[in-house]
């Protein structure tokens, strides 16, 4: 099992950045595919980014492809987002997601485990 916490958001103006991180406990981070979502209010919680556990593979959704930046660092159990050219839509409630395995994963349902979200504002 693995206890995540998201830190790094707030308020940020149009075209500016923000760098989220996540942090995980236990001894088995690395095991771990992990992945970026967000989800605006009164809309449903999409695929943002996604990360292998070796840190290879990186896979991004179509809307932050070039802007966004996901990584991992194995020695400190942390996962980043890094966010560049911030847009008005980018704003949300940004989550940490964890599972076992090789595969892709884009979608909630296939996360395990998922931290507290934390919030990105972006100004026009």
């Amino acid at each position: 099992q693995v206890q995540l916490a998201e830190s790094g958001g707030g308020l940020v103006q149009a075209g500016g950045s923000l760098r989220l991180s996540c942090a995980a406990s236990g001894r088995t981070f690395s095991t771990y595919a992990m992945g970026w979502f967000r989800q605006a209010p009164g809309k449903e919680r999409e695929f943002v980014a996604r990360i292998s556990g070796s840190g290879n593979n990186p896979y991004y959704a179509n809307s932050v492809k070039g802007r966004f930046t996901i990584s991992r660092d194995n020695a400190k159990n942390t996962l980043y987002l890094q966010m560049n050219s911030l847009e008005p839509e980018d704003a949300a409630v940004y989550y940490c997601a964890a599972r076992r395995g090789a595969g892709v994963y884009t979608t909630p349902a296939d996360y395990d485990y998922w931290g507290q979200g934390t919030q990105v504002t972006v100004s026009s």
